[in-house]
């Protein structure tokens, strides 16, 4: 609080004077003798009040001589030494160097601090000079890094003093933890029942799928090509005994080979062997003879009767795959040891029970024979892939042709 004081009379003068009205002859401060220098040497360079300004001597005759006035060439009132100020239009003498100012940065043209030109980078571990900026850090990497040190993980000028997220971070994984809060992260780090029993689900499914896949790539591809391999071995076997005469023709054991196949319209040649069993005959890749009660048929050779076949449609290498493309008139061939049969296409089934077999009789019912005959007839299953129904094919003998005459027209065409 400032102290009171006393006003001012009015008139009076603030510096001690009377004012107008006062009769005192003092005079203010700055009006005193002596105020402006008067006495002094060179005073008359500095006219009081109401007097006209007249140049110093050295002034006139620096203008005389055609050079600019320098005021400071006379010694200033008071002063032992002149004080010398260069003419007018003269550049004054640089103090410092000239500060380098770097190239721009193809990165970026945001301020930063520049290094002397031609400077190296200090060693490791030097300081930098008082009141000298330390130089650039050189390459992307390192300037990146230097401004996540000056300014924050996002650009953010860091408050001094302020500890940032990676400084709080490392203090708590650096301070020990207590046998609460370790058993707490311990547990938060297991995983739940829920966690567990997902994985184990996703995992049971991966498998399944994975097992599938090769189940199904087993059946469709794995299981044609040994069936081939194992009918083109049997194939081989048989013909070589034909050669060499080591088969004659009669009853035959269940499994063994007696004769070939050929459906010249499908390019099938597959081996006949005795039986239907799947294991024995029929997933090997050949085809099966009924030969056995109750669905025992007629041989080839025989003067009458139905001789009946059965094959896979798909998998262990489906010889009868495509018999539902063949048409009446399509050549069927039976080829034995001495005799080729030469059978053609009568008439198809498409779709009939399992338990049908009426298909087999010596006269097959639906095939449209009417009387005893020669007759072969082709089964398999139906749709394709499925086991639900079966496919029929009937065909009727045409030609008998002993093997001594070359083959039938319909396998040399």
């Amino acid at each position: 609080m400032t102290a009171l004081r006393p006003e001012r009379e009015s008139g009076a003068d603030p510096y001690g004077g009377a004012g107008e009205q006062g009769t005192s002859d003092a005079r203010r401060p700055y009006e005193a003798p002596g105020a402006f220098g008067e006495g002094r040497p060179g005073a008359e360079a500095y006219p009081t009040a109401g007097e006209a300004y007249h140049e110093p001597p050295a002034a006139r005759a620096y203008q005389a001589a055609g050079e600019p006035y320098a005021a400071a060439r006379e010694p200033y009132p008071g002063t032992e030494a002149p004080y010398t100020v260069p003419p007018y239009g003269t550049a004054p003498e640089p103090s410092a160097p000239p500060r380098y100012e770097p190239p721009a940065d193809d990165e970026t043209v945001a301020l930063r601090v520049a290094g002397p030109p031609g400077g190296s980078r200090p060693a490791s571990g030097a300081s930098a000079s008082p009141g000298r900026a330390a130089p650039a850090p050189h390459g992307r990497a390192a300037r990146r890094k230097a401004a996540r040190g000056r300014h924050g993980r996002h650009g953010g000028t860091a408050r001094p003093g302020t500890p940032g997220p990676g400084d709080a971070r490392e203090s708590e994984e650096s301070r020990p933890l207590s046998r609460v809060e370790a058993r707490r992260r311990a547990r938060a780090r297991k995983p739940s029942a829920g966690v567990i029993a997902s994985r184990v689900i996703g995992e049971l499914f991966i498998t399944t799928g994975v097992l599938m896949l090769l189940f199904v790539t087993y059946q469709l591809w794995w299981t044609n090509v040994r069936a081939h391999a194992q009918a083109d071995q049997a194939a081989s076997s048989l013909q070589d005994d034909w050669a060499n005469g080591k088969r004659n023709p009669g009853t035959f054991e269940p499994g063994q080979g007696f004769a070939l196949l050929h459906i010249p319209k499908l390019d099938v040649v597959v081996p006949i062997a005795e039986g239907i069993s799947s294991k024995g005959v029929l997933d090997r890749g050949m085809v099966g003879h009924y030969g056995s009660e109750p669905l025992k048929t007629a041989m080839p050779e025989d003067k009458t009767g139905n001789f009946g076949l059965a094959g896979h449609r798909n998998t262990h290498g489906e010889p009868f795959r495509y018999i539902n493309r063949l048409s009446p008139g399509d050549a069927i061939v039976v080829e034995t040891q001495d005799t080729y049969f030469v059978y053609k296409m009568a008439s198809m089934l498409p779709v009939t029970s399992p338990s049908n077999i009426s298909v087999l009789d010596p006269v097959p019912r639906g095939s449209g024979f009417t009387g005893p005959g020669r007759y072969i007839t082709l089964t398999t299953c139906t749709p394709e892939f499925t086991s639900k129904y079966r496919l029929i094919v009937w065909g009727k003998m045409v030609e008998e042709r002993p093997r001594s005459k070359g083959k039938p027209d319909a396998l040399v065409n």
